[in-house]
């Protein structure tokens, strides 16, 4: 009989053995998970300044390559090409972006698209989905439609590019590392093949920095570097650099 009892309680004392056991892998577990946890929120912002950072500097890249092609046009033609070439009522026709396709090692790609019809013709609409990937802003996740991009020209009355002509390298008066040529507005993405830019006024209000990098937006000056603009610099500073020969004095 008492063999029989002590048997029993040895099983017992085996069998809750069981459910201590358990609370300490569950105890262990959650302390893995909640470190583990920890250590993500900590690492995570890092993660992310540095990702963004290497997107901010592929993007300079990109406006750098820009800018190249937009110097080797100028001095192919001896002058920087229009923001827009328009129709004889005036309509906008053809980008600066087409213009310098085989500048950025895209002969035939331009060779594809037909100046006789508007960008949106039956056969230039086929190229939006080939659109350079020096074009594609690598700051914008989701891109708010096939071939947009952020990289356009300030275009309006006084800027090195505009509607009417392109400008020579004499008339930017106020030197070339003070003068703005493209912005990246990611406030107004549009389709590359589209005639369409940014206006000094859209500059100044901030338009360019409402969903750029890190507080500000990168800026393609005519002297071929990119600066980053903060989003506090002043709307006088902005005036300043958008146009070629306005004599104002630029600081930032």
């Amino acid at each position: 009989m008492s063999r029989f009892v002590s048997s029993r309680i040895v099983r017992r004392s085996g069998n809750s053995a069981v459910p201590v056991v358990i609370i300490v892998l569950a105890v262990v577990g959650f302390m893995v998970l909640l470190c583990g946890g920890i250590l993500v929120a900590l690492l995570l912002p890092a993660v992310q300044q540095a990702r963004a950072a290497a997107r901010r500097m592929q993007s300079t890249n990109n406006m750098k390559q820009i800018g190249l092609a937009l110097h080797n046009y100028a001095d192919t033609y001896g002058t920087f090409p229009p923001a827009t070439i328009n129709d004889e009522n005036g309509k906008p026709m053809h980008s600066w972006r087409v213009l310098i396709l085989p500048f950025i090692e895209e002969q035939f790609l331009y060779s594809q698209y037909d100046f006789n019809e508007p960008w949106d013709g039956p056969n230039n609409r086929l190229l939006m989905s080939q659109m350079p990937m020096v074009y594609a802003d690598p700051t914008i996740d989701s891109p708010p439609g096939e071939g947009a991009t952020s990289y356009q020209a300030i275009s309006d009355e006084g800027t090195v590019m505009n509607e009417t002509r392109g400008s020579l390298f004499r008339e930017i008066t106020d030197g070339t590392s003070n003068t703005a040529l493209v912005v990246e507005n990611t406030g107004k993405m549009v389709p590359w093949l589209r005639p369409d830019d940014t206006k000094i006024s859209d500059f100044v209000q901030g338009i360019p920095f409402e969903k750029g990098p890190v507080g500000g937006t990168n800026v393609l000056m005519a002297d071929g570097s990119v600066q980053f603009f903060s989003e506090t610099i002043e709307p006088d500073v902005i005036k300043a650099i958008s146009t070629r020969e306005g004599g104002e004095a630029a600081h930032w």
